[in-house]
């Protein structure tokens, strides 16, 4: 049986704004670019239906180990302003979630973002090696979240 490397990669983002807010800001990837450091392109290849379900848009991240991933993000599920679905192909393969909750005014009333993500490395030297590489693998991924957060919260404070 061929060995699968797979890592199970989870993001938490607690942001000042409301759900819409950030749920406009997830879902409008085109704009990506204007916040996250690491996006370095975002083309849509398909409309998907009036929910955005079936989308898919090739989008290009640069990474903090000096390669770039191209990812082909498919919108598989759409739970308006809460849940948003994505399989993903090209460089890596998985699906990934997000997941959005509005705290309670008197919990503060930010916005908590949770991300999951399945990946699945290709068949090849990087498979072979994911046992040795997967601290730096796991780095990379939080340095690029990490700066997507960061990206965001300014974008957010922005009055729009």
């Amino acid at each position: 049986m061929p060995q699968t490397a797979y890592f199970d990669l989870v993001s938490h983002w607690r942001l000042d704004a409301p759900v819409p807010r950030v749920w406009r800001a997830i879902t409008e990837t085109e704009h990506w670019p204007r916040w996250w450091p690491g996006v370095v392109d975002v083309r849509r290849l398909r409309n998907g239906d009036e929910l955005g379900v079936g989308r898919v848009q090739q989008i290009s991240f640069r990474t903090g180990l000096g390669y770039r991933l191209h990812l082909a993000l498919e919108v598989t599920e759409v739970v308006r302003e809460e849940r948003l679905r994505a399989r993903a192909a090209g460089t890596l393969a998985g699906e990934g979630i997000w997941l959005m909750k509005q705290a309670t005014p008197e919990a503060g009333g930010h916005t908590d973002v949770t991300f999951v993500w399945r990946v699945t490395l290709p068949p090849g030297l990087l498979r072979t090696l994911a046992p040795l590489l997967a601290p730096i693998f796991r780095w990379n991924h939080k340095r690029v979240m990490r700066a997507g957060r960061m990206g965001l919260i300014r974008y957010l404070a922005t009055p729009r």
